[in-house]
């Protein structure tokens, strides 16, 4: 299904105080370390990134608890992270509370939030309920976008697909090199027709752009799915080796970091062991080449 692109005209962009700091050793409590045949030793500038489905910030009990997210977080010493399942003044799952902007001031990381669904404040002058993905970045954002792809929307009782927003796009500059990072949520139903449409939508989106490009994200299949092989035409998997889905006695591998192959290496990739979610996330190191 070929759709026109299509971008948000304000995105919403938070930002927090960004940290400075080199790179650090990967958490102990990875579940698996892979290290990926494509890493190689050559020069590059190095980036660890992650991507977390947050499940509105309850853990695998079903409690809602930020702090327990936010130490996970802070232990992946990750430069980008994508999130998923991220409410802002939802609804009282979350507390009403703003999950992105307030995780990027604890973690003190720049924030891009793109919502999925953005629907009328409860009261009159409120904030509006939104739900949706966001990239959080310890380098300064320089652009973002909030792209539509197809979608079969869980708000209406009768849906069809239909384009929509929640695909988030970010540029970040590490050294100088302007970087785009994307992150997803694709649908979840077992009929793979929706998703067939989206990785449709975001290869086409994601051609548009030049250099270095990173795309993460909840897939809602697993590495082998036929609805995902058009993706590793461009992209490489940065396969850690583990399943991430349920965050207790994983058995499939749905969440992903996937890196242009021409422009950037993964050195290692892992999923560290946590309950904090109902998924686990997956960590990577890359290497980027200008």
């Amino acid at each position: 299904m070929s759709l026109r692109r299509r971008s948000s005209r304000a995105p919403r962009l938070l930002l927090a105080t960004s940290l400075l700091g080199a790179l650090l050793a990967p958490a102990a409590a990875a579940a698996s370390v892979h290290r990926s045949p494509s890493g190689g030793a050559g020069g590059g500038l190095p980036l660890r990134v992650a991507t977390y489905n947050i499940h509105a910030g309850a853990g695998m009990d079903g409690v809602f608890d930020l702090e327990r997210q936010t130490a996970e977080l802070r232990a992946l010493k990750a430069d980008v992270i994508g999130l998923q399942e991220v409410d802002r003044h939802w609804g009282p799952r979350s507390e009403w509370r703003d999950l992105a902007g307030e995780l990027a001031r604890r973690l003190r990381m720049h924030v891009s939030f793109a919502p999925i669904y953005s629907l009328d404040p409860a009261e009159p002058g409120g904030p509006r309920a939104e739900y949706g993905v966001a990239v959080l970045s310890r380098h300064r954002i320089v652009s973002a976008e909030n792209h539509e792809i197809t979608r079969l929307s869980t708000q209406d009782p009768n849906p069809v697909p239909a384009p929509a927003p929640g695909f988030g796009e970010v540029v970040v500059r590490v050294r100088g090199l302007p970087v785009h990072v994307y992150v997803t949520h694709l649908d979840y139903r077992p009929d793979p027709a929706v998703r067939v449409a989206q990785v449709a939508d975001t290869r086409r989106i994601m051609a548009e752009d030049r250099g270095p490009k990173i795309l993460l994200g909840d897939f809602n299949a697993e590495p082998d799915a036929p609805e995902l092989a058009p993706l590793w035409r461009e992209l490489a998997d940065a396969d850690p080796g583990a399943p991430t889905f349920p965050a207790q006695d994983p058995v499939k591998r749905i969440d992903f970091v996937t890196v242009s192959k021409n422009r950037a290496g993964v050195r290692r990739a892992w999923v560290p062991e946590s309950l904090a979610s109902d998924h686990r996330a997956v960590v990577a190191d890359l290497l980027l080449r200008r």
